[in-house]
C-alpha cells in the first residue's frame, strides 16, 4: 500500500479554474496540473452572471482525468472560490436562476441605503466586515421583493453550490459565509438581528461548517457517472483568500503582513481574534474567518484586474500583447510621471480600462499617459503605492513594525510588480508559493485526514516543498518622494 496521500484541490478565481492533485509523502508536497479552464462570467440582459453549470462540468472533466490518468487512490475533493457570491434554491432543491457576478450593478446604492436604514457603523460593529459594493448583504439588500428571493428556500455561497451539487448536502462553509457582512465574528453564527433589520429572510441559511469538516460523500449516480468510489468532499477554506493565507510560507515568529495576488489584491495580517475598533472601522479594514480559528484582517485593493482589463481593451482594438510584452513596456517608460486610485469606483467594472485611467489622470490634473507602457506603469506604481498605504494603516491599527511581507498567489510572477511592492512598502518581499490557493486547500484537506498535525506544521511544509523568492526594496529617496507625491490624489 502507498504511503503517498493524494487529494485533489479545485481551485476557482475570478477568471480561470483548476484541479490540482497534491501528493504528501509524509514531509513535502508535490503538485501536478489535472485540467484548467477559462471561467468566462456572462452579460446577458443588462445582469452580469456566473456560468454555474458549466463550472460544474469542469469539475466533472478534472474528477474524469484525474481517474482515468490512475489516481483512483484520491482521499478527498474540496473547492474553494471567490467569496460573496451565492445561488438560491427552491424547496426542492433546484437552482432558481444563474449566480450573480459581483462586478454586477445591481448593488448601486446599496450601501448609502443600509447606512440611511441602521447606519454604517452598526453594520460593521456587528460584521466587522468592510464597506464593499459587492458584499451579499448589499446584494441581497438589491433582492427585496424580488420574486426570486420571496420563493428561496436556501442559500448556498458558490463553493457550497459545488459541494452540494456532489454530495447532495447543503451546508454554509464558514470562511465563505465570513464574507457577506451578514455573520457575526466573535459567535461565527448568522447575526438574524442585522439581517431582520434590513428586510433579509433569515430562513434561507444553512448551517455553517468549519474548515476540516466532511460535507458528504460523491453520490452514487456521480461515482456511476465518473468510474470513481465514493470520495469524501472536505471542506476547506473554501473563501480563496483564507486558503491562500493558509500556505505563507511562515515558520519563525515575526510580524508580517500578506498579499494574497492575483485578479485581486488582498493585503492583511493574521490574528487570533477580531479587530473590530474605530480605528480598523475608520480604515475600513475586514475581519474574514480563517482556517484553524484564525482572523484574516485585510484590505481588498483592486490588484491586476486593471492590467487584465487594459490588455483586454486592447485585444479588443486588435492589438495583441502578452503579459511580458506589457511589462517590457512598463519598464521602459518614464516612472511616476501620474497615478490612480487603484480601488475608484470607475475602474470596478468591465470596460476600457486605458480611457479611464486617462480620464482619472486628466480628471486630477495630472500628466495623461500615452501609450501602452505609460498606462500600465501608472496602474502597476499605483497599486505598489495602494499596498504602502495598507502596509502603514496595519502598523497604525496594531501597534507594531511589519518585517516582511509575504506575496502568495498567480500575481507573483508579475516580477514588475513584486519589485515594485518591496520599494514602495520598503519592506523585503519574499514570494511564493505561486499555487498558494491550491495549496492551501490541499493542506486542510489533509490535517483533515490526520496527515499533518496542524497549521504551523502545514507551513513548514510548504517552505521545504516550493520555492520562495526575495525582493529588496532599493531607490528608496525616491519612491519615498513619489508616494508623498501619490498622497495627493489617493486617499485609503
Amino acid at each position: 500500500m502507498s504511503d503517498v496521500s493524494k487529494v485533489l484541490a479545485f481551485d476557482f478565481g475570478a477568471s480561470s479554474g483548476r484541479a490540482m492533485l497534491f501528493s504528501f509523502d509524509g514531509k513535502s508536497l508535490t503538485m501536478e496540473e489535472m485540467h484548467r479552464f477559462s471561467n468566462d462570467p456572462v452579460l446577458v440582459g443588462g445582469s452580469f452572471h456566473w456560468d454555474i453549470l458549466r463550472l460544474f462540468h469542469e469539475i466533472k472533466v478534472g474528477i474524469l482525468k484525474t481517474v482515468n490518468a490512475g489516481h483512483t487512490d484520491i482521499l478527498s475533493i474540496g473547492f474553494d472560490t471567490w467569496g460573496v457570491d451565492y445561488g438560491l434554491f427552491d424547496e426542492k432543491g433546484r437552482l432558481l436562476g444563474n449566480p450573480y457576478h459581483y462586478r454586477d450593478t445591481r448593488t448601486d446604492g446599496m450601501i448609502e441605503k443600509a447606512d440611511e436604514e441602521v447606519g454604517k457603523k452598526y453594520v460593521f460593529d456587528h460584521t466587522g466586515i468592510q464597506f464593499n459594493f459587492f458584499n451579499t448583504l448589499f446584494q441581497l439588500m438589491s433582492m427585496r421583493g424580488d420574486s426570486q428571493l420571496n420563493s428561496a428556500n436556501k442559500l448556498l455561497f458558490i463553493p457550497d453550490i459545488f459541494n452540494y451539487f456532489l454530495t447532495g448536502e447543503m451546508k454554509n462553509e464558514y470562511t465563505e459565509a465570513s464574507t457577506s457582512q451578514l455573520l457575526n465574528p466573535y459567535t461565527k453564527t448568522w447575526d438574524f438581528e442585522l439581517m431582520e433589520k434590513l428586510d433579509i429572510p433569515t430562513d434561507i441559511f444553512c448551517d455553517i461548517i468549519n474548515p476540516g469538516e466532511t460535507v458528504g460523500y460523491l453520490t452514487d449516480a456521480l461515482c456511476e457517472e465518473l468510474g470513481c468510489p465514493k470520495i469524501p468532499v472536505i471542506a476547506v477554506g473554501s473563501h480563496d483568500t483564507a486558503s491562500a493565507v493558509a500556505s505563507v510560507p511562515v515558520t519563525d515568529d515575526y510580524p508580517y503582513a500578506y498579499i494574497s495576488s492575483g485578479t485581486w489584491a488582498l493585503m492583511g495580517s493574521e490574528l487570533d481574534k477580531p479587530e473590530i475598533t474605530d480605528s480598523s472601522y475608520n480604515y475600513n479594514f475586514t475581519n474574514e474567518g480563517g482556517v484553524c480559528d484564525k482572523i484574516r484582517f485585510l484590505k481588498n485593493i483592486m490588484g491586476l484586474w486593471i492590467v487584465q482589463e487594459c490588455r483586454r481593451q486592447w485585444e479588443r482594438e486588435g492589438k495583441a500583447f502578452s503579459f511580458n510584452d506589457l511589462e517590457q513596456a512598463a519598464r521602459s517608460a518614464v516612472p511616476f510621471q501620474s497615478f490612480i486610485n487603484p480601488d475608484d469606483q470607475s475602474f470596478a467594472t468591465p470596460g476600457n480600462m486605458p480611457e479611464r485611467i486617462r480620464e482619472f489622470c486628466q480628471k486630477t490634473g495630472q500628466h495623461v499617459p500615452e501609450g501602452e507602457g505609460e498606462v500600465i506603469r501608472c496602474a502597476m506604481e499605483s497599486l505598489a503605492f495602494k499596498c504602502r498605504m495598507v502596509t502603514d494603516a496595519l502598523e497604525d491599527v496594531q501597534g507594531k513594525t511589519l518585517e516582511f511581507i509575504h506575496m502568495l498567489g498567480g500575481g507573483i510572477k508579475d516580477t514588475m510588480l513584486c519589485e515594485f511592492v518591496a520599494c514602495a512598502t520598503k519592506k523585503t518581499v519574499a514570494a511564493g508559493p505561486v499555487e498558494a490557493t491550491s495549496t492551501g486547500n490541499a493542506l486542510m484537506q489533509l490535517m483533515a485526514l490526520g496527515k499533518i498535525s496542524d497549521l504551523a506544521s502545514a507551513r513548514k511544509i510548504v517552505k521545504d516543498s516550493f520555492p520562495i523568492k526575495y525582493y529588496k526594496p532599493a531607490d528608496n529617496a525616491a519612491w519615498d518622494a513619489a508616494y508623498e507625491e501619490y498622497k495627493k490624489y489617493v486617499q485609503l
